[in-house]
């Protein structure tokens, strides 16, 4: 049986844990075990400049906290070693960066599932996510394909006006 004092700083834990899952607009759990720590350390330095929070915690304190957040259906995922990536801004960004480093550390980094909210994906779809590109890229290749068509209606309506113009005269 745990000291009141040890039961006190796990409850704490998991209360912190819980918030920052409440605060997240998605999160990936991933299976670290055999990376070395400068493949760790760079990994973080990406996580930290995509706006990602990555930390390793217990299995036991992450069920409580996910369990505590409403987020349902991770359990399975919870042996062996975990870590856990938060996003409070971008939705896809912790399944990007760490799908784009388990593709490089295959052996040795696995994804184990994810969720965006309160819906929960498996291997197959947190995968799928890291495939997204980022918001930003997105956006870029929305004003891309609308550019295109905006210039050519620009240009047939200063044509049609030269036209008129030149008939007036």
């Amino acid at each position: 049986m745990p000291s009141a004092k040890s039961l006190e700083s796990k409850q704490a834990k998991v209360a912190k844990l819980t918030e920052l899952l409440k605060a997240a607009e998605a999160g990936v759990l991933v299976d670290y075990r055999g990376i070395t720590v400068e493949e760790d350390t760079k990994l973080r330095r990406e996580l930290r400049e995509a706006g990602v929070n990555y930390f390793v915690e217990k299995n036991t304190m992450i069920r409580r906290a996910l369990k505590e957040a409403g987020i349902e259906g991770l359990d399975y995922v919870l042996e062996g070693t975990t870590a856990i990536a938060l996003s409070n801004d971008d939705q896809t960004a912790p399944a990007r960066v760490l799908g784009k480093f388990a593709e490089a550390h295959d052996d040795k980094f696995n994804l184990k599932a994810g969720f965006i909210g309160k819906e929960i994906y498996d291997q197959a779809g947190v995968t799928a996510l890291s495939k997204i590109p980022s918001k930003d890229v997105l956006l870029a290749q929305l004003v891309g394909s609308l550019q295109g068509p905006i210039q050519k209606l620009a240009a047939t309506l200063q044509s049609l006006k030269e036209k008129k113009e030149g008939e007036a005269a």
